[in-house]
């Protein structure tokens, strides 16, 4: 299994989805302050909103610029807390399709594409 996974978000009817056909996803919407957050770790990304890489990990890896902490699962998601940024984001159950059970701890990066 993977330990760190790319995604490529990018704008679609003024909202941030991705494509994971390797996972059966496609546009799957970011929502729930979700999208409030990748707003903000997008924003010095030139045309971000054409896509950018989102390597994601449970785990801390080299160069991360993001975490993420668990707070409380919320509908059939998790509710997700950036200390950097002080705000919360809801991931949907399409976050099991990359992990088991939701992690305690979430660390990413973003960069152009």
């Amino acid at each position: 299994m993977n330990s760190l996974f790319v995604i490529a978000p990018y704008r679609h009817l003024g909202m941030w989805v991705f494509d994971d056909e390797k996972r059966g996803l496609v546009q799957e919407p970011f929502v729930g302050g979700a999208d409030d957050i990748i707003d903000r770790f997008a924003a010095d990304i030139p045309n971000a909103q054409a896509g950018f890489k989102l390597i994601f990990s449970a785990s801390p890896f080299p160069h991360y610029t993001a975490r993420l902490v668990w707070r409380r699962a919320e509908m059939s998601g998790n509710i997700y807390y950036s200390p950097d940024l002080d705000m919360e984001g809801w991931l949907c159950p399409a976050l099991l399709k990359y992990f088991g059970d939701p992690p305690i701890e979430l660390y990413a990066k973003c960069e152009p594409l």
